[in-house]
């Protein structure tokens, strides 16, 4: 079951204080060992980079090994480089440890062959607590961070990092993960001033974000979240998240977080969450920043889109299981779109357009 901020108003008060007690006093399960950290996959020092964009993919099921294999046959054509893991790692309500056999079933395994760094953003369902994706256990989160250093290929060093990509000395990218959690969560941390929307975490994780996109050389920066700023999917805008107007619920601190931190200084964000793909056009809000939603890689919207949704886009699909490829050079970004059959995990190019 996954919940939505509507549904979850309409019954879930008792189960609100209850996550949110424990979403202070932190988790009741004890973290194993960390294991012997492993050898990674390395970053490439090319100038010409091949980013897969995925998100809300860990189900296990069926349609995850569909989009998959897609995404195998693309890579034994023309390789990637690198990809990005766009939050919902492991559904429906994250780890239990950092060696939680989820992790195999639902990252590892699907992705078998795909030999290359992913660079893994926290969602909602990682840190459930009550009911799946009510983002009101936020240490539960912790374990994807410790997952870190028992896989090749995740790449979660901290629950917000960066990225740069490239040639050292000129990056062609710098990826910057941002973990937005407890200010969007169903369950507000309201009992535990380390995650408030004013609190260590979120106030730290802005300096550092303000530090890092200042300092950086990269050509092209680029920001990684799981929730969007702007979405024409069912989940909508930040501050009126499925509609709502009840703060904080409704998104109003992530979309002061996007307005202050990130619009005008990346080139692009990057989210999932909604469960469609969205190439969206720059508004004036957004101040050049373009907005693309990547959350078909598992689950689809069935053709559920927010009502009155007026953002304009270049390309919008909101019933097919998909994905996003990115191509970066230091003058190019090139964008293609892929949705996937799930019956035969085969990959059909549903746009390609050259963004800047």
């Amino acid at each position: 079951m996954t919940v939505d901020r509507r549904g979850f108003l309409s019954g879930a008060a008792t189960a609100a204080s209850v996550a949110t007690l424990a979403a202070a006093a932190g988790p009741a399960w004890a973290e194993p060992a960390p294991a012997p950290s492993v050898a990674k996959f390395p970053y490439p020092d090319s100038a010409e980079l091949r980013v897969l964009i995925t998100g809300d993919a860990g189900t296990g099921a069926r349609p995850q090994w569909a989009v998959a294999d897609a995404i195998r046959a693309l890579h034994a054509d023309t390789p990637f480089s690198l990809a990005l893991g766009l939050g919902d790692n492991v559904y429906e309500s994250g780890p239990w440890a950092s060696d939680d056999a989820q992790f195999d079933a639902k990252f590892e395994a699907p992705n078998h062959g795909l030999d290359f760094p992913w660079i893994m953003v926290q969602g909602n369902h990682d840190n459930s607590s009550i009911l799946p994706g009510d983002g009101g256990w936020l240490l539960r989160g912790d374990h994807e961070v410790a997952y870190h250093a028992r896989s090749q290929r995740w790449w979660m060093p901290a629950r917000y990092y960066s990225v740069p990509v490239g040639p050292p000395a000129t990056p062609v990218v710098e990826f910057f993960v941002l973990d937005l959690n407890p200010i969007a969560a169903y369950l507000p941390p309201l009992f535990a001033p380390f995650w408030a929307a004013d609190g260590q975490f979120m106030t730290e994780q802005a300096a550092w974000l303000d530090r890092a996109l200042s300092e950086s050389t990269a050509k092209w920066k680029i920001v990684c979240t799981h929730h969007p700023y702007l979405s024409n999917g069912s989940h909508g805008n930040a501050g009126a998240y499925e509609g709502l107007t009840i703060e904080p619920i409704n998104g109003n601190h992530v979309k002061t977080f996007f307005e202050t931190h990130v619009l005008g200084r990346a080139n692009y964000v990057l989210s999932g969450h909604d469960h469609c793909l969205q190439v969206l056009e720059p508004t004036p809000a957004t101040k050049g920043t373009r907005q693309l939603v990547s959350g078909a890689a598992a689950k689809t919207n069935s053709g559920a889109h927010a009502k009155g949704a007026t953002t304009p886009a270049l390309f919008e699909n909101f019933t097919d299981l998909g994905f996003m490829v990115l191509n970066l050079t230091p003058t190019n970004a090139d964008l293609s779109v892929y949705t996937v059959d799930p019956s035969t995990g085969h990959p059909a190019n549903a746009f390609q357009r050259r963004l800047s």
